[in-house]
Formats: C-alpha cells, sequence, structure tokens
C-alpha cells in the first residue's frame, strides 16, 4: 500500500467499516465532501447532483503529465458508458484558467469539468485529503466511495457492474 496516498476519505471509510457493527462509507451528499464549482461555462455544478449516475471523481490539473495519460483513457472509456449512465466529474486545482481550458481542448475532453483554482490549497482538494495527482473515486449510484483510485484493469468491469446495480 502507497500510504501517501492515504486521506481523510479512506480513513473515514476505515472508520466506517470498523464503527460498532454500522457500516459507513464516505458519501457525496456528506456537506464535509461538498463539492460545488465552476464549469468552463461559469456555471456552478454540484457533484451531489448526479446522484443516481455512476461516477468517477477526478482530481487533476494540466501540468500534471499522469493526469494528462489518464485523460486519453477516461476519453474511450466516458464514450462508452456515458450513455448508460456512467458520469466523469473531474476536478481540476489548476490555477491558471487558460491552461485547464487548453488541457481540456487538448485532451478532448467532453464529461463534466469544474475547477478550484488553488492547487494544494483547493478546498475541495483537502475536503477529499488528496495529495496525489491524479487522484480517482468510483461512486456507486447511491452516492457512495466504492474505491479509490481503481486499478485501470478493473475499473471498467467495475463500471459495468456498477450500472447493472
Amino acid at each position: 500500500m502507497n500510504f501517501k496516498k492515504i486521506t481523510p476519505v479512506f480513513v473515514l471509510l476505515l472508520a466506517g467499516i470498523f464503527s460498532y457493527g454500522q457500516h459507513e462509507v464516505a458519501n457525496i451528499t456528506d456537506p464535509r465532501l461538498l463539492i460545488k464549482l465552476p464549469d468552463v461555462k461559469g456555471d456552478s455544478i454540484s457533484l451531489a447532483s448526479l446522484k443516481g449516475k455512476v461516477v468517477l471523481l477526478d482530481f487533476w490539473a494540466s501540468w500534471c503529465l499522469p493526469c494528462r495519460a489518464a485523460n486519453k483513457k477516461l476519453v474511450k472509456l466516458y464514450g462508452k458508458y456515458k450513455t448508460q449512465g456512467f458520469e466523469i466529474f473531474s476536478v481540476s486545482v489548476d490555477d491558471e484558467r487558460r491552461d485547464w481550458i487548453k488541457a481540456i481542448e487538448k485532451d478532448k475532453i467532453t464529461w463534466l469539468q469544474v475547477n478550484d483554482p488553488r492547487n494544494w490549497g483547493a478546498q475541495s482538494a483537502l475536503n477529499w485529503g488528496i495529495s496525489v495527482l491524479p487522484t480517482t473515486f468510483l461512486i456507486n449510484k447511491k452516492g457512495d466511495v466504492v474505491a479509490i483510485d481503481p486499478a485501470e484493469k478493473g475499473l471498467e468491469s467495475s463500471i459495468k457492474n456498477l450500472l447493472q446495480e
């Protein structure tokens, strides 16, 4: 296990598993995990509004080379499942709006994009315990986080299974 990636959300998940027999997991409707940020057009989009869909929450930045490589793979995955109830909600922590928009265009990203422009000080990144980019969270239709940084090989099958629930 990469201990650099242990985040408050992970701790919250573990705490929920071991909490006196009650099974609680991080949920996108939890006020502590609220994300409501402007998209490219300036309209505010809330992560909680996606409850009912299978969501991949993706924290990234235009200057992050592993993020940009991941975007290319996500373009294919999104194209395949977007009409079946799958959504990607990407949170960019870019300070420079023009760099963020340029990366969206260059990577041919068509899914939901919002920006929290304070790099490592971005409130959404702090709330979700982000310490490495990219970091992703797979979220079921109920809004529960079911996986953190799912392995690329298993991601597609996980999405297919969650879409069938």
